[in-house]
């Protein structure tokens, strides 16, 4: 006859069943640790920097504040020193990208003056206002305007949206990271989300400057150039740094 061990008899010691128990989860915490790994690794090498070397900005051009068809004021000159971007010289002017970018993440930060004004223009077009006829993400003191709305200050997309909450630091360096992919877009300002939005849903018409109806964030292209904008006033131009880019599939 077969003598079968005690109930309170365990068929492996307790060393053994421990390590059995834990030796499959242990293999696949390591397995998972390695993809995150190797996941941020290539994520991380996947960013181009937008600004890589001193001197004129290569393959971008310098247009005009209201139409970037049109050449920018003279003048004005954006210049990386030390790998600062600065858009100094005559205000108006916006530095836009000559290649078109679809859908992408870009981070960069920023300094503004006591009266600075600027924007990054997202999807631009090749002519007409980016803050109309693409998208343009405000970078603006409030000094510059105090009768701005909160779609026209730092984190609005200009006229259009308003940020949930300014977190912008004046006179400080700020960053900023973007990603916009199809129709939504995602904003962070100095590590608080700002904007999660649908840019589909969005059907109200926008007023140009001159008053004249602009298309709805929902009608804007889904595609084009990237800049920076300065039409800062008391001689403290924007300052733009650590801008990089990774173009999303």
């Amino acid at each position: 006859m077969i003598r079968r061990p005690p109930r309170s008899t365990p068929l492996y010691s307790s060393a053994a069943s421990d390590v059995y128990k834990r030796q499959p989860l242990s293999r696949l915490t390591i397995l998972i640790s390695w993809c995150i790994l190797l996941d941020s690794q290539l994520s991380a090498g996947e960013y181009s920097p937008l600004f890589p070397d001193d001197g004129i900005p290569k393959d971008w051009v310098v247009r005009a504040w209201s139409d970037v068809g049109k050449a920018g004021p003279e003048g004005a000159q954006w210049i990386v020193e030390k790998g600062v971007l600065n858009g100094g010289g005559a205000r108006g002017s916006w530095l836009i990208s000559k290649k078109d970018y679809t859908d992408f993440e870009l981070s960069f930060d920023f300094k503004l003056g006591p009266q600075g004004n600027s924007g990054l223009a997202l999807r631009s077009p090749s002519s007409g206002d980016p803050a109309f006829d693409g998208l343009e993400l405000q970078m603006a003191d409030y000094r510059y305007n105090t009768k701005a709305k909160d779609s026209e200050l730092t984190g609005g997309l200009y006229r259009a949206l308003a940020p949930s909450q300014q977190v912008y630091k004046p006179e400080k360096w700020n960053n900023y990271q973007i990603k916009i992919k199809g129709s939504h877009i995602k904003v962070i300002l100095n590590d608080i989300p700002i904007i999660d939005e649908d840019l589909s849903k969005h059907k109200t018409i926008i007023k140009r400057h001159n008053g004249e109806d602009a298309p709805a964030l929902g009608d804007r292209p889904k595609s084009g150039r990237i800049g920076f904008q300065n039409l800062s006033r008391g001689g403290s131009p924007v300052l733009i740094k650590n801008a990089k880019i990774k173009e999303l599939k």
